[in-house]
């Protein structure tokens, strides 16, 4: 069969050039012949089922490494990993939608929509934190209360990472007090641009312990709402209807590199800088945290831990221990335990917190 031309494979297939020529690079969708004087690119028209596949996939908006993996599947097993993705996608835009609705609503004058709550909810929680059995000392701080849940990884390159996450989460106690839930966002922003300044103020007053820093994931709540904030690769998930999805992004070069097609996703776990923050607190106030407005639901359960977890226990097992430990005591338990039987090679620190509905 007669080999197209690139000009002619991109409008069969409905992508550019452009794109193909970065598929090409990328290993998503090689040309059947490259003319080695030219380096003109011929594709076989069998090829375009492929292709058309990598632009239906693109229009979901599906990242190119998360591409590459659906089409290295069997159909069935793609078609979970679609559906997957998709259900990720319905979840992030619900929020998207909530924060659209209370600015609408704010900015109008009208901000009672997020203040009234369809049934009166309530947490039950949990956190624990450990050394894991190789580091001597721990860093990672978690907390847990009626309003605020909170985890916090430190850093430090001569020691003083445990003071750095503890000042973070310090700097965000005070919210347990009482707060309407218009104010949930800017009373979390505030608060850790102080826990921003307080890691400033520990790197000032200890000029022996450089590089400190630390990541944040906290979760604040009132009514029916809650806030995230989120920096660093510490990480939230939520367990819905029996699904669980991640609800932050690591702000890692390796997630970086995937997010840009430059890196499989199986090959970020191996990846020699998989630990290499690029967007940390350090006191600079360079690098703003990831602020979002979420709607919680009765029977929702929300796991924020550190990456001596999430890196350590695979994803399945993780699910598996949420989904099948009523109490939140139990499952914070039972994480770090399963840490620590894959070797326990980081600090652990995870929270967490089931959405009930209140009793009487």
């Amino acid at each position: 069969m007669e080999l197209l031309t690139i000009g002619a494979f991109a409008r069969a297939s409905r992508l550019s050039p452009k794109a193909l020529r970065l598929y090409d690079e990328l290993g998503l969708l090689r040309p059947a012949e490259v003319d080695p004087g030219s380096g003109y690119r011929f594709y076989d028209p069998g090829q375009l089922e492929r292709a058309r596949l990598v632009a239906w996939l693109r229009r979901l908006g599906m990242p190119l490494a998360r591409i590459r993996l659906v089409l290295d599947l069997e159909p069935t097993r793609a078609a979970d990993e679609v559906a997957g993705y998709w259900a990720q996608v319905m979840a992030e835009t619900a929020a998207r939608q909530d924060l659209a609705t209370f600015l609408v609503d704010h900015l109008s004058g009208r901000d009672t929509a997020m203040t009234e709550t369809p049934m009166n909810l309530q947490i039950r929680y949990a956190a624990r934190s450990d050394a894991g059995l190789v580091r001597e000392r721990n860093d990672d701080a978690a907390y847990a209360g009626t309003r605020l849940l909170a985890v916090a990884d430190g850093m430090g390159s001569q020691g003083g990472g445990d003071r750095a996450s503890a000042a973070a989460i310090e700097a965000l106690k005070h919210l347990e007090g009482e707060l309407p839930a218009g104010d949930l966002l800017n009373a979390l922003e505030e608060a850790v641009a102080q826990a921003d300044a307080d890691v400033r103020g520990l790197t000032e007053s200890e000029p022996s312990l450089p590089g400190l820093g630390t990541t944040l994931t906290a979760m604040l709540w009132s009514g029916s709402q809650l806030a995230l904030v989120h920096i660093g690769d510490s990480r939230a998930y939520l367990l819905r209807d029996g699904e669980l999805f991640q609800i932050t992004h690591d702000h890692t070069l390796v997630q970086s590199m995937v997010d840009d097609g430059r890196l499989a996703l199986d090959e970020a776990a191996s990846h020699p800088q998989r630990a290499l923050l690029i967007r940390v607190l350090t006191g600079s106030g360079d690098n703003r945290p990831d602020l979002s407005l979420h709607t919680a639901r009765a029977g929702d359960r929300y796991l924020l831990c550190s990456d001596g977890l999430s890196t350590t226990v695979p994803t399945a097992s993780l699910h598996t221990a949420l989904s099948t430990i009523a109490e939140p005591e139990q499952a914070v338990q039972q994480l770090v335990e399963l840490a620590n039987r894959a070797g326990g090679p980081d600090n652990i620190a995870c929270a967490v917190a089931d959405i009930v509905e209140a009793q009487g």
